[in-house]
């Protein structure tokens, strides 16, 4: 899935999400609304690691 696909079906996005993340709460899926950017905030606050671990992993979700 591409972000853009991600984006366009947030509803459906967020289970899987959930899935990878397991930390992250689903008041975190609703602030995060489909931004990616929002999405990597996130997982850097939720399991304490660096934007680039982050944006590292965001991006093997969305390959």
């Amino acid at each position: 899935m591409n972000w853009e696909q991600i984006k366009g079906n947030w509803n459906q996005a967020k289970g899987h999400l959930k899935v990878r993340w397991g930390e992250l709460t689903d008041d975190d899926l609703d602030v995060i609304e489909g931004e990616r950017d929002k999405l990597v905030g996130k997982i850097q606050e939720r399991y304490g690691i660096a934007k680039e671990e982050a944006e590292r992993q965001v991006k093997e979700f969305d390959a």
